[in-house]
């Protein structure tokens, strides 16, 4: 997979923060072997996180975050703290990056916030040509992985990608798993693609095309169809598919196509078990049945798009929630990378399939929602529960 084309969703981010000038652009710039990053002497250079894309094998395509540093002081110097914490946010390996000035009272509070968001981070005691950690130092990164370099003289930088591999979570390491469990080679999966009118103008949306190659790396056959052409398809097999996948905005007019014997998912439904906890999530689309007057219920997007007249976050899911509950709902809708603040206030979060986040991304939206005690469910999973299918998509998963 090029690394530049490369989904961002299947990207493994790693960020590097430290305090100022502990450098991190320039160990980015040696990681690289490029010069990527503006390096000067002068505290404070880099302002916005800004990232490079890396193809760093056998794990594949990344990228590294060069942030502000964390002891930025000031009004803008708070913007750009908590710039680089949103990155923070969604990156799967934090890179603790330490000056000739070894671990300060800065750094162990930069460690503890790091372990605290349960990030997996690699203390890097950089400038190695000018000093090295004291045991002080290393007993106070005790329970991390520890790496002495030079970005200067490139010492010890590829040990440092061997940390970063042995560190990287195992779904980054191993083969996606979407669809190649649950078909064999020369089975017939057959993909109802509907035209969504959100999607890119000649293309599929990007969960249907990585379902679509999933299953030919499985070696099996699929058959991409509209809703429309679905029993026309069915009736030209000469025996029925080993899985059926469609968009759950078609679900309960597929469901009723589909014979029972035949086992059906949605495409939301994979991407709910690939990237996030499909346990959780199922458990989540169970607080519909909860909901009350008056309640609000936040629909979260990771990625802003033009809206259109029936758009499904906008319209049709609230559409279908209303007249599935009968209760007086509030909906909200929010793009971005983070989630809203006061999350306190939602009685339910339902999260787009993140087509466009990492899993941990995902994963740790799912556990701040539960940390504020709002329910977490997708798009996917909703619309299943409240079409009366639910039970049936999550069975060719395992559930």
């Amino acid at each position: 997979m090029n690394t530049t084309t490369a989904p961002r969703g299947v990207r493994l981010i790693i960020t590097l923060t430290g305090r100022r000038n502990a450098g991190k652009s320039s160990l980015i710039n040696a990681l690289v072997d490029q010069e990527v990053a503006i390096v000067s002497g002068h505290p404070g250079t880099t302002t916005d996180p800004v990232g490079k894309h890396y193809e760093l094998h056998p794990i594949g395509p990344v990228t590294f975050f060069d942030t502000a540093g964390l002891d930025d002081y000031g009004t803008v110097g708070l913007q750009r703290m908590a710039a680089t914490r949103k990155v923070l946010r969604r990156t799967d390996i934090a890179m603790l990056v330490v000056t000739e000035q070894g671990m300060q009272q800065e750094e162990k509070r930069l460690l503890k916030e790091l372990s605290d968001m349960n990030l997996p981070v690699i203390v890097v005691f950089n400038k190695t040509d000018i000093t090295t950690p004291s045991q002080e130092d290393l007993e106070a990164c005790s329970g991390h992985s520890i790496v002495t370099v030079s970005a200067t003289t490139g010492e010890n930088i590829e040990e440092l990608k061997r940390f970063i591999i042995a560190t990287a979570p195992k779904e980054m390491i191993e083969d996606p798993l979407l669809v190649s469990d649950m078909v064999k080679p020369k089975q017939t999966v057959l993909l109802v693609a509907p035209i969504d009118g959100a999607a890119p103008k000649g293309r599929l949306i990007l969960p249907q095309v990585q379902v679509l190659r999933d299953v030919l790396d499985a070696n099996a056959l699929a058959l991409t169809v509209k809703e429309t052409e679905l029993e026309a398809a069915l009736s030209a097999l000469k025996e029925p598919p080993a899985l059926v996948v469609t968009d759950s905005q078609v679900i309960h007019q597929v469901a009723e196509i589909v014979p029972d014997s035949v086992p059906l998912t949605t495409f939301s439904t994979i991407f709910a078990r690939y990237k996030g906890d499909l346990p959780k999530l199922v458990h989540g689309a169970s607080s519909i049945d909860d909901l009350e007057d008056g309640d609000t219920v936040l629909m979260y997007e990771s990625c802003s798009h033009h809206a259109v007249d029936d758009d499904i976050g906008r319209v049709k899911i609230p559409n279908w929630i209303k007249k599935y509950t009968g209760k007086d709902l509030t909906f909200e809708l929010f793009a971005g990378h983070d989630l809203p603040e006061h999350l306190e206030k939602y009685s339910l979060a339902i999260m787009c399939g993140g087509c466009m986040s990492n899993r941990s991304e995902m994963m740790r939206r799912i556990r701040d929602l539960n940390a504020h005690n709002v329910p977490a469910t997708n798009y996917g999973v909703a619309i299943s529960k409240v079409q009366g299918v639910l039970d049936r998509v999550i069975q060719p998963l395992g559930m």
